[in-house]
C-alpha cells in the first residue's frame, strides 16, 4: 500500500443521538433507530433489538424521514370558507376549532347521539378511540377492517380463536412446506420476506397462490396463477382429496376440534343442526372409553369421530360425518374445478399429494411434556410442517369469509394448526369466538352506548337491530344484511347516509380515511354524495369534521379540519387490547412518542379525542367532579384501567413488590421504561406452553398470569360453526328473530356452517365482461401518504395497468399504448404494460398511486396525477338491482367485507390522452405545492 494512503473513516458519526421508536409506515409496526442531530431527523435505521423486524428496514421505512418534512403536513386547524369540495378554508386557532367541534357534538350527544357517524381509517389505536365512541353514545363506529380484511379475521375467530397476521404466523424455524394465499407486498413485509429467507436457507419450499406473480410469488418454488375469486374452490378440491385419500390427523381432529360433536340430524327437529349439548351446555361427544355421552372437556375423555347417537327418536351424528357428506362430494374433485380455477386437475392433485407427504411423512416430533385441558399429559409435541399465510387477496371478494373458513379448515385437517411447523397464535391469541364481546347498539341521549360497538354475535338475538327489525347502525353492520360484521363497514358509511337508509345522520367524524379517494368504491359518486345537498340548498350530509396528518383528497370535503402529528412528533400505544406487536414465542407491546416536537400549529389526534371528551363531559374523560381526566393521549396510556390491573400498556405496571408485567397498577413512569428499553416490551411464552396453545393447560395458567384473561379458557376448534347456524336457522323460520323476507333465501344459502364456495356476487352480472381486474399495494408504498413520499414516488410515479400475454397478443397492444377499461359502473383510459406471470383473465394494478390534483401538495403536472389512475372509478359499492328491486351492498354476505377484488371489467386499445382519464378538476389546497427539489440541512 503505498505510504500517502489517505486515512478514510468508514464508520462515521452520523447522529448525536438515538431515539428508539415504532415505525409507521405500514402496519408491520418494526423497531427503528432514529439518529438525531441537533434535535432535528437525520436518518433511520432498524432496531436489531426488536421482535417485530430485528434491523431489517425497508425502503418505507427508511423513508420515514420524508414523512416528518413532507411539503403536504397540514399546519394549523382549517374552517371551510367556500363550498364543500373546494379546498377553500382559511386556519383557525385550536381553541375555535374545539369550540365548533363541541358545539356541533354536544347536542348530538344530549338529544340523539346515533346522528354522529365516527369512522377512523388506518390506525393504531381502536382500543382508544373505540372507547371515545362508546362513551359519546352512538352506536356509528368502526375502523378500516371492513374495507380490509375482516373476512380473514372473522373468519378465523369463528374457525380456531384466531387468524393471520396480527394474530397468527408460520413456524419459520420448522416448517417445510409454506403455501401463501393472496398476499399483497405491503402486508406485513419485513417479516414475510424475513421468514421467507429463513425457510428457503432450511431447503424448505415456497408456493405461491395469486393471479399475479410479483413480490412473495417471484421468489416462490411454485406458482399458481389462480382466476380471481376461486380460491376457495382450489381449497375445496384439495380438502376433497385429502379426504378421499385419507390423509387428514384423525387423532388431532378427535382431540382438539368439534369434529366430534354431534349434531342433531333431523331435519323435522327444532334443533336440526345444533350441537347436542347436556344441562350445563356443553356440547357432548362419545367417549371410546365408554361408548357414553360425554362432554366435550371432560377429564380423560377420548372423543370418538364415527359414534352415533339416538335421542328421543332423533339420531346425532358427529361433525365429522357431515364434513365427509360435504367435502366428498364430486362437485369438489379436481376435474369439476379445473377450468374455474385456471389450475390444472394434474397440479391440484399434485398440490393435495404434497401437502399429505410432507405433513405425515416427514412430521417432526419435539421432546416436551405438556398437559392438554382434559389432564392427559402427552410425551412429546407432534408437529404437521405444513404451514399457509393468507389476507386480502382472498379475503375482498363476496365469497371471501366462507374462501378463509375453508382454508382453516385445510390447515386443521392437516393437524398444523399450533403445532410445530405449521401455523401458531401470536399472544394475546387465541381466544375462542365465545370469548369476545358481542355488538352492542342501544343509543340512551346523555350517555354512553352500552357496552362495545364491534364484536362477534352467536345468534339472532345478538344482532344490532332495532325494535321494528332494521339495522341500528348507518352502516347496517351486525344486521340481517351482513350478520357477522365483526369490524363494521366503513365504505357503506357515506353511501348510506346520503340515502338516509337507514337513517340521516348529522355529522361525520373521520380519522385518516380518504373516503374521498382511495379509501372508496365508487370514487366519483363518493365525492357527489359529499358535496350533495337537499331541497333548501343544505348539504345532504350537514357536517363532516377530519382529521389527518396530510392534505388528502379528504380535506377538500370537510368543514372542519383537526390536523394531526406525524407519527414521530406523537405518543401511540401498539397494545395488547388492540393489535400488538406479538410473536408466536413472546407477547409484546410497543410505543411511539415525540422524538421530535412539532414545528406547526398541530395535536395529536388521540389527544384532541381526549380533549372534546372532556368538553363533552363523557364518562371515563372526566373526573367525578367533571374535570379533565387525561391531560393528553400519554396521561391516558399510562393510567387508563380496562378491567382490574389491565391498561393499555402491559410492561411495567406496578404490583406489591415493585414492578411487574401484564397485570398491574398504573405506573407513573412506564413510558419512560418503555423508552429506556428501546421502545417496547416483550415477555416469552414458557417453553412448554408454546405449542397446543388453546388446548395446553399450562399456556392456559400463563394466559390468566398476564392478563390475557381472567380464567382459563381451553376450547377446541370449531370445523362447523354453530353460531352460522343459528343464522340459518332464522332464515328458516325457527326462532323469536326472524329476517326479513327479502333476505331468507340469501341467508340460508351463505350462512352455512361447513365451509362451501359460491361464485363471486357479482359474477351473475359479469356478461360482456371477461377479465378480472385486481389492485395490490407496492412494496415500497402502503397508506397512500406513500405517493408524496419525495423518496418513494421515485419508485413508483406512475401505474400502468398489467395485461397478461394472451390479453397484449388479441388487442394489438405495443409499449407506450394506452387502453380504455371499462366495467358496468363507469370507464377509465390508462397506460398499459404487458406481464407474461399473470392470470391470463386478469389485468391488475398497483393501489394508490393516483392523486387528485391540488392534494398532497404535489404539482399540477406530478405524473401520479396525469398518469396515475385508481381502479376504484369502475367500482360501485352496492351490487346490480335485483329482480325485486332491492340493491344490496357489495360486500361479503356475512361479514360485509368490502368485494372490490370482485371487478370485472373489458379492455380495449385507446388513443393515448393527455392524461388518465377520468381528470378531475384541482381542488385548492389549504397548503403551498412543494418546490421543484426538496433540501434542507440537518446538523453541520
Amino acid at each position: 500500500m503505498a505510504k500517502d494512503q489517505p486515512h478514510l473513516d468508514t464508520s462515521p458519526h452520523v447522529s448525536d443521538e438515538v431515539r428508539k421508536t415504532t415505525c409507521y409506515m405500514c402496519a408491520c409496526r418494526c423497531g427503528i433507530n432514529v439518529h438525531m442531530k441537533e434535535g432535528k431527523v437525520a436518518y433511520i435505521e432498524g432496531n436489531r433489538d426488536h421482535p417485530v423486524n430485528r434491523g431489517v428496514l425497508c425502503a418505507k421505512g427508511s423513508a420515514g424521514i420524508m414523512q416528518v418534512n413532507a411539503p403536504s403536513r397540514l399546519r394549523a386547524p382549517l374552517k371551510r370558507v367556500g363550498p364543500r369540495g373546494s379546498g377553500e378554508f382559511e386556519e383557525i386557532s385550536w381553541d375555535e376549532a374545539l369550540e365548533i367541534a363541541t358545539g356541533w357534538l354536544k347536542p348530538l350527544r344530549e338529544t340523539a347521539p346515533e346522528k354522529l357517524a365516527f369512522f377512523t381509517g388506518r390506525d393504531q389505536s381502536q382500543s382508544f378511540t373505540g372507547l371515545w365512541a362508546q362513551s359519546f353514545g352512538t352506536p356509528n363506529y368502526a375502523a378500516h377492517g371492513g374495507f380490509c380484511s375482516v373476512n380473514m379475521a372473522a373468519a378465523g375467530i369463528y374457525t380456531m380463536g384466531g387468524a393471520f397476521w396480527e394474530f397468527g404466523q408460520p413456524d419459520w424455524d420448522h416448517t417445510k412446506l409454506f403455501l401463501l394465499f393472496g398476499v399483497a407486498e405491503d402486508h406485513d413485509s419485513n417479516p414475510i420476506k424475513m421468514g421467507i429467507g429463513r425457510i428457503k436457507e432450511r431447503g424448505a419450499r415456497m408456493i405461491g397462490v395469486n393471479p399475479i406473480r410479483s413480490g412473495y410469488n417471484a421468489v416462490a418454488d411454485d406458482w399458481f396463477g389462480i382466476t380471481p375469486g376461486t380460491d376457495g374452490l382450489l381449497i375445496m378440491a384439495l380438502i376433497h382429496e385429502l379426504m378421499k385419500a385419507g390423509k387428514v390427523d384423525l387423532d388431532y381432529l378427535a382431540q382438539f376440534t368439534n369434529a366430534a360433536c354431534l349434531v342433531d340430524s333431523d331435519p323435522k327437529s327444532d334443533s336440526h343442526g345444533l350441537l347436542l349439548k347436556d344441562s350445563e351446555g356443553q356440547p357432548q361427544v362419545i367417549d371410546r372409553r365408554t361408548g357414553q355421552l360425554a362432554p366435550w372437556n371432560g377429564q380423560g375423555v377420548q372423543p370418538d369421530l364415527s359414534a352415533t347417537h339416538r335421542r328421543a327418536g332423533v339420531t346425532h351424528r358427529p361433525v365429522f360425518h357431515a364434513m365427509a357428506d360435504r367435502f366428498l362430494d364430486p362437485q369438489w374433485a379436481p376435474e369439476a374445478v379445473a377450468d374455474r380455477t385456471g389450475i390444472s386437475a394434474d397440479r391440484i392433485r399434485a398440490l393435495a399429494a404434497e401437502l399429505a407427504r410432507v405433513a405425515f411423512d416427514e412430521a417432526i416430533a419435539l421432546d416436551r411434556e405438556w398437559t392438554d385441558f382434559r389432564g392427559i399429559t402427552h410425551d412429546q409435541m407432534i408437529g404437521r410442517p405444513v404451514s399457509m399465510h393468507a389476507m386480502r387477496g382472498i379475503s375482498a371478494h363476496s365469497n371471501g369469509f366462507q374462501t378463509a373458513r375453508a382454508l382453516h379448515t385445510l390447515q386443521i385437517l392437516l393437524g398444523s394448526v399450533e403445532t410445530p411447523g405449521g401455523m401458531r397464535f401470536k399472544p394475546p391469541y387465541p381466544k375462542p369466538h365465545t370469548g369476545h364481546p358481542k355488538p352492542h347498539c342501544k343509543v340512551t341521549p346523555g350517555a354512553a352506548l352500552d357496552g362495545p360497538h364491534l364484536g362477534y354475535p352467536q345468534g339472532p338475538e345478538d344482532l344490532c337491530l332495532t325494535q321494528a327489525g332494521g339495522p341500528a347502525r348507518i352502516d347496517k353492520a351486525f344486521s340481517w344484511d351482513n350478520p357477522l360484521s365483526a369490524h363494521g363497514m366503513m365504505h357503506m358509511v357515506i353511501s348510506n347516509a346520503h340515502a338516509g337508509d337507514p337513517y340521516r345522520i348529522d355529522t361525520l367524524f373521520l380519522y385518516m380515511a380518504n373516503m374521498s379517494w382511495n379509501s372508496s368504491m365508487n370514487t366519483r359518486q363518493t365525492m357527489d354524495m359529499l358535496t350533495d345537498t337537499d331541497a333548501h340548498g343544505d348539504y345532504v350530509i350537514p357536517r363532516i369534521i377530519y382529521s389527518d396528518a396530510y392534505s388528502s383528497e379528504m380535506v377538500a370535503y370537510a368543514d372542519l379540519v383537526l390536523p394531526d402529528t406525524t407519527y414521530l412528533e406523537r405518543h401511540d400505544c401498539i397494545s395488547l387490547l388492540d393489535r400488538p406487536i406479538s410473536e408466536a414465542d413472546a407477547v409484546a407491546d410497543a410505543i411511539r412518542w415525540p422524538v421530535v416536537e412539532p414545528d406547526r400549529d398541530v395535536r395529536a389526534f388521540q389527544s384532541v379525542l381526549c380533549d372534546l371528551g372532556a368538553r363533552l363531559g363523557l364518562p371515563g374523560f372526566v373526573n367525578a367532579d367533571g374535570s379533565r381526566k387525561y391531560a393528553d393521549y400519554a396521561d391516558y396510556m399510562t393510567n387508563h384501567i380496562r378491567r382490574p390491573g389491565i391498561g393499555p400498556l402491559a410492561g411495567w405496571r406496578m404490583g406489591e413488590t415493585g414492578l411487574q408485567h401484564g397485570r398491574g397498577e398504573p405506573n407513573a413512569g412506564q413510558i419512560d421504561s418503555y423508552i429506556r428499553e428501546g421502545g417496547y416490551w416483550m415477555e416469552h411464552v414458557p417453553e412448554g406452553a408454546a405449542y397446543y396453545k388453546p388446548f395446553n393447560s399450562a399456556y392456559q395458567d400463563w394466559a390468566v398470569r398476564m392478563g390475557f384473561y381472567d380464567s382459563p379458557q381451553p376450547y377446541v376448534f370449531s370445523l362447523y360453526s354453530e353460531p352460522l347456524r343459528r343464522m340459518q336457522m332464522a332464515a328458516e323460520g325457527k326462532g323469536a328473530h326472524q329476517p326479513p323476507e327479502h333476505l331468507r333465501a340469501r341467508l340460508k344459502t351463505h350462512m352455512d356452517p361447513l365451509p362451501f364456495w359460491f361464485e363471486p356476487l357479482g359474477d351473475e352480472t359479469a356478461q360482456g365482461y371477461p377479465l378480472h381486474a385486481l389492485t395490490q399495494r407496492p412494496m415500497a408504498m402502503y397508506h397512500s401518504w406513500g405517493s408524496q413520499n419525495a423518496w418513494l414516488r421515485q419508485i413508483h410515479g406512475v401505474n400502468p395497468l398489467f395485461v397478461p400475454t394472451k390479453i397484449w397478443q388479441e388487442h394489438g397492444f405495443a409499449e407506450g399504448d394506452w387502453a380504455v377499461v371499462s366495467s358496468p359502473t363507469g370507464s377509465i383510459t390508462v397506460p398499459v404494460a404487458h406481464m407474461a406471470a399473470l392470470n391470463e383473465n386478469t389485468v391488475w394494478t398497483w393501489n394508490a398511486i393516483g392523486k387528485r390534483k391540488g392534494a398532497w401538495a404535489l404539482d399540477a403536472d406530478a405524473p401520479e396525477a396525469t398518469k396515475g389512475y385508481l381502479l376504484n372509478h369502475l367500482i360501485h359499492e352496492l351490487l346490480p338491482e335485483k329482480d325485486d328491486g332491492m340493491r344490496w351492498s357489495n360486500s361479503d354476505p356475512v361479514t360485509g367485507q368490502a368485494a372490490w377484488f370482485d371487478l370485472r371489467v373489458k379492455i380495449a386499445k385507446a388513443p393515448a390522452p393527455q392524461e388518465a382519464q377520468p381528470a378531475f378538476a384541482p381542488v385548492a389546497s389549504p397548503v403551498p405545492p412543494a418546490t421543484e427539489t426538496l433540501a434542507w440541512k440537518v446538523g453541520k
